[in-house]
């Protein structure tokens, strides 16, 4: 494996820095509060950095991600790449990625997903659903990977007409016309408030399905989170949707599709925290450096240079986990344990890196309107969407035991024959 970034990968990262560390300040943070800055936004979109996600892959998505974790910046730069333009650009059908890749990349529509990077996160209450050949059966509860699940004992109806339907209590349904409409509610969903369009999942058929947040049964309501992220409360009430890719029933497709997804989510926004990490640590340094106490530097104590010095292994740790699985997603490999060990180290040593930012700025650190507190905030709050370490360990752990390798990660045979 080679994580050299390519000369565009590069182009991309260095606009990327130039254009959060000219914007995204600490007073314009301030000012900004918990809303999406439109200025920053626009001239990301100007620039034509979202777009560049899809030609520079998943590792250079990384590489800008963590420029934007440096500096905090409020835009939904990583939601609308993940579940917008790579998730689209990849399993959308030639219609869908004609009608909805273009504003993605302008910036005219943004994209988020209602689901978490991680099993048991988001929970749904009731369930957003739906079949992967449109029909409907059984009832829905809220799943274990925080989407939506048939109850084992559901039942289905069929009318008159032959279209199935849930029972009453269910979520999703087929109408004469065709479509899909889901039913149900997801508590959390990052930076809903100021997206167009959500990915929604359905955790019993593994079905993506979009939905636009300014249709008919859909309701969005602000939701204070540990970050200022434009957080929201999904409510999904007879809402129209169409499924992400070909109409046909393609189990195996769609399958892919939502693992797939699922491993882009964990290492994106795990090389957002490797920035949020990084940014977190170089203001400690600063501060540490030009700080006298006893008439020498902070930094010059060993119990500092010792915290700085973990912190930093903790945050190369971060980086070089979610370039293998970028890389490797890239390459066309399987990435999912990989994007699992990318989302443990951001969760476990993220959450390290930022208490320990706050903690070299001694009581400064206490300070809510200190810049170090947002990487703080930002910290904690991507430590929880990617899920704790003991959660992530587990699901690794069963996808090791049950997991065959794929071809391309089976070690070659000997060369040398077998005894008569």
């Amino acid at each position: 494996m080679d994580f050299t970034p390519t000369p565009e990968q590069s182009a991309a990262r260095e606009l990327a820095a130039e254009i959060f560390g000219d914007l995204s300040t600490p007073e314009r943070l301030a000012a900004g509060g918990s809303g999406t800055d439109a200025a920053l936004w626009k001239a990301l979109c100007a620039a034509g950095l979202p777009g560049a996600a899809e030609e520079a892959g998943l590792l250079g998505l990384v590489l800008m991600l963590e420029e934007q974790g440096r500096t905090t910046a409020q835009v939904p730069f990583a939601a609308t790449c993940v579940y917008g333009l790579l998730a689209i650009g990849s399993h959308g059908s030639a219609e869908q990625r004609a009608r909805l890749l273009p504003p993605l990349r302008t910036g005219e529509a943004v994209a988020t997903g209602a689901f978490p990077a991680r099993r048991g996160g988001v929970r749904a209450e009731g369930a957003v659903a739906g079949v992967a050949d449109g029909t409907a059966d059984g009832t829905a509860d809220g799943a274990e990977d925080g989407t939506a699940n048939v109850k084992p004992d559901g039942t289905a109806k069929r009318t008159a007409d032959g279209t199935a339907k849930r029972t009453a209590d269910g979520t999703a349904k087929r109408t004469a016309d065709g479509t899909v409409r889901l039913t149900g509610v997801v508590p959390v969903v990052p930076w809903l408030c100021a997206a167009t369009h959500v990915l929604v999942p359905d955790g019993a058929t593994r079905t993506l399905w979009l939905v636009r947040t300014d249709a008919a049964g859909v309701r969005r309501d602000p939701v204070e989170t540990t970050a200022p992220w434009s957080a929201g409360r999904l409510t999904l009430d007879g809402a129209q949707a169409e499924r992400l890719g070909p109409h046909a029933p393609a189990a195996c497709l769609v399958s892919d599709a939502y693992a797939d997804i699922l491993a882009l989510a964990r290492t994106a926004f795990a090389g957002l925290q490797a920035g949020v990490a990084a940014g977190s640590l170089a203001r400690a340094v600063a501060h540490t450096t030009t700080r006298e106490q006893f008439g020498r530097p902070l930094s010059t104590n060993q119990g500092v240079l010792l915290r700085a010095a973990d912190a930093h292994m903790d945050i190369e740790a971060i980086r070089v986990t979610a370039y293998e699985a970028a890389w490797r997603r890239d390459a066309g490999l399987d990435a999912g344990p990989h994007a699992l060990t990318a989302a443990w180290w951001a969760s476990e040593a993220g959450t390290r890196v930022v208490h320990t930012g706050q903690h070299l700025h001694g009581g400064i650190g206490a300070d809510l309107d200190h810049p170090v507190h947002r990487h703080f905030l930002w910290g904690r709050q991507l430590a929880g969407y990617l899920g704790s370490g003991a959660e992530v360990l587990e699901e690794l752990g069963e996808l090791l035991t049950t997991a065959r390798p794929s071809p391309a990660d089976r070690p070659t045979p000997s060369p040398r024959t077998e005894a008569p």
